[in-house]
């Protein structure tokens, strides 16, 4: 709803209620399609709000806007005009803390503006000059009356002495000692306030952070002898956190670490005939020895899943936890809840299915037979992993589920618990994913990981950071269990780097697979899935060996990270823009968090330059926009390189640049503001 402080409207029909204000108020953004949910932010993000403001005729208009925090302060932030966007308004303002925020657009007729407009004009043609001079006086007489402003008074008394020359009095319309006493008392009419928008503002992991993922049963397994493994177990995957923290990741993601099911277990590839000893899918949920609210015994107790969660802590990451709703033909919700699945008419029950593939070794669950009973059950799991200390869970496949009992779920959870984030694995139609975002999940997986060209990349970049940003978190995780494109399967070390690179730039959530660091990248023939694929069989990686050859990529991810923390910039999702290259395979685009919203007082701006194509070497000349990073359109550019150390001055015309796949293929240059910027 709209207010004005005028409008005859009531006048002229009582029982009419416009739909406008008496400046019309349009478009706000960032905003949910429909407004059935608010929009989304995470603690210090920076947005950027929109709206289209105009008016009748040729007076000037402006606004600001009004954000409203949790314990009822506002504060207001000028609109500025969007470049190139007739009648669009903008202007960043800073969410600081957790909790409901919202904001509203506040838009007036700028008598000051529009005065001065006219007075430009017609003074110096001569054109009603003392008639133009006394309006203006009139102007600043009414901001300053009341609050005795000898600034706004005396340019009054200068603009109706007409002793002095035209040209000496409206230099007095351009002082600044009268703009910024203006701009504390504006002269200002038919003020109008839009409807106000809803922002939920989550704690900042649910915006920003590193994942790492790894099997816990992978991590210290032993091969024996006669070729059986032993597990690994929650108290060895423990001496493998150290080293994940130190290259800088903020989670630990753990595939389920539930009791495994025995019927139809797939064995290793994805067969159908396991071998004695083969671990089975940790996806396939539930054994005699319990359910999603139990520990696989091959990995130890509650006790121990508590302690390594402990442990976890020590370092500094988070435990992330995997949700997947669907169960094993073992599980005991099979006997003690057959309703929460679909019956066959020949009485058996229906196993997952997509076809051609089968997966005979997993049940989905029926969300529409007791939907009371299931979500209570549900809900109980949810709160008994967040009282062994989990708050961030990893949703698998939400999409094959309905999105009102993701809402209710999220939403439930999130009354009690408002730091439990959650993470949507979904790979589907975008109205899907969309969905889920908009109603609850604080992130989500993304398309990126098929995303390759410059021109698919430059418009997915766009997407998430401006088109949907309001309420899709994406974390692009360069690689998963299941997904090994092509792109990395052939691109070998150099493809490996400017996936990485670019998913830690782009976006502030991000994540890998264990074994990326390892360039693990030989496939099943035919599919996008790793040979020997850990889902269905014990890996056992010798980490400290790669990396003492110098055959692993974890230096160079933990020099990402380490860029990630330093810059704030890279904390941010909105704030990134596409710049321009003459070679269709080098991508280019800028990140900038101007000074104020810097807890360090300076601005921050990061450009990276890749070279997508990871066979080979390309010179080309890149060219950049400095007005979006904060500097003259025409400003030289000190830049740093911040993997090399190397230092050049660039130029916004144009600067050559030298990609070698298999050496650098990405530059993520750090800009050298000036001392004051």
């Amino acid at each position: 709803m709209v207010t004005s402080s005028a409008s005859n409207d009531a006048a002229v029909s009582p029982a009419f209620r416009p739909a406008i204000g008496r400046i019309p108020i349009r478009d706000l953004s960032p905003r949910v399609s429909e407004d059935r949910w608010p929009t989304k932010a995470y603690a210090g993000e920076v947005i950027p709000v929109e709206a289209t403001v105009f008016r009748e005729g040729h007076d000037l208009v402006g606004g600001e806007v009004v954000l409203r925090a949790p314990d009822g302060s506002e504060t207001a932030t000028p609109l500025e005009p969007v470049p190139d966007a007739p009648d669009r308004w903008r202007a960043l303002v800073q969410v600081t803390s957790e909790g409901d925020w919202s904001y509203r657009i506040r838009a007036y007729s700028d008598d000051w503006a529009t005065w001065l407009h006219v007075a430009e004009v017609k003074i110096p043609a001569g054109l009603d000059v003392e008639l133009t001079f006394a309006m203006g006086a009139e102007l600043l007489e009414r901001s300053a009356r009341g609050g005795r402003s000898r600034v706004l008074t005396d340019a009054a008394a200068a603009l109706r002495d007409d002793s002095r020359m035209s040209s000496a009095r409206l230099q007095v319309a351009d002082d600044p000692r009268v703009l910024q006493a203006l701009a504390k008392r504006p002269a200002r009419s038919l003020v109008t306030e839009s409807e106000s928008v809803g922002i939920r503002v989550e704690r900042q992991r649910a915006g920003y952070g590193a994942w790492y993922e790894f099997f816990p049963r992978s991590e210290g397994a032993k091969q024996r002898r006669d070729g059986s493994w032993q597990s690994g177990t929650f108290r060895t995957a423990a001496k493998r956190l150290p080293a994940v923290a130190a290259m800088g990741f903020d989670v630990l993601y753990l595939p389920p670490i539930h009791p495994i099911g025995e019927a139809f277990r797939k064995g290793r590839n994805n067969t159908l005939d396991p071998r004695p000893g083969d671990p089975g899918s940790p996806w396939a949920i539930g054994s005699a020895a319990g359910g999603h609210d139990a520990v696989h015994p091959d990995l130890g107790t509650l006790a121990d899943f508590r302690f390594f969660v402990r442990e976890a802590g020590k370092v500094g990451l988070e435990v992330a936890l995997d949700l997947a709703l669907q169960a094993s033909p073992d599980h005991p919700w099979v006997r003690s809840h057959p309703e929460f699945f679909t019956a066959r008419p020949d009485g058996s029950i229906a196993y997952a299915e997509n076809p051609p593939k089968k997966y005979q070794d997993i049940y989905p669950i029926n969300f529409d037979r007791d939907p009371v009973g299931l979500r209570a059950e549900v809900l109980r799991i949810v709160r008994h992993w967040i009282a062994q200390g989990v708050r961030i869970f990893r949703v698998d496949n939400p999409h094959t589920k309905p999105l009102a009992f993701w809402e209710w779920l999220i939403a439930t959870v999130n009354a009690v618990s408002p730091d439990v984030v959650f993470l949507a694995e979904a790979f589907t139609r975008p109205a899907m994913m969309q969905s889920l975002a908009a109603a609850g999940f604080q992130q989500s997986y993304t398309y990126f990981t098929w995303r390759n060209t410059k021109e698919e990349l430059q418009d997915y970049l766009t997407e998430v950071s401006h088109e949907t940003s309001g309420w899709f978190r994406p974390n692009f995780f360069v690689n998963t269990p299941d997904i090994l494109t092509e792109y990395l399967q052939f691109g070998g070390v150099p493809a490996y780097k400017v996936r990485a690179a670019i998913a830690a730039t782009a976006s502030p959530s991000w994540g890998v697979y264990a074994g990326y660091e390892l360039v693990e990248n030989v496939a099943r023939p035919g599919s996008e899935e790793n040979l020997d694929n850990e889902k269905y069989e014990y890996k056992s990686r010798d980490w400290a060996r790669h990396e003492a050859e110098g055959r692993s990529l974890a230096p160079y991810l933990t020099r990402l990270n380490e860029i990630r923390r330093a810059h704030p910039a890279l904390h941010q999702l909105r704030n990134l823009d596409v710049h321009w290259s003459d070679d269709d395979a080098v991508l280019v685009y800028s990140k900038f968090l101007p000074a104020r919203f810097a807890a360090s007082g300076r601005s921050d701006g990061i450009v990276v330059v890749a070279n997508l194509d990871p066979h080979s070497v390309r010179e080309t000349r890149v060219h950049l926009d400095p007005r979006r990073f904060g500097l003259p359109s025409d400003a030289p550019i000190d830049v740093t390189e911040l993997v090399t150390g190397q230092r050049w001055r660039w130029q916004a015309s144009g600067n050559f640049v030298h990609l070698d796949a298999f050496v650098e293929p990405v530059h993520i240059l750090s800009i050298d503001y000036p001392k004051g910027m």
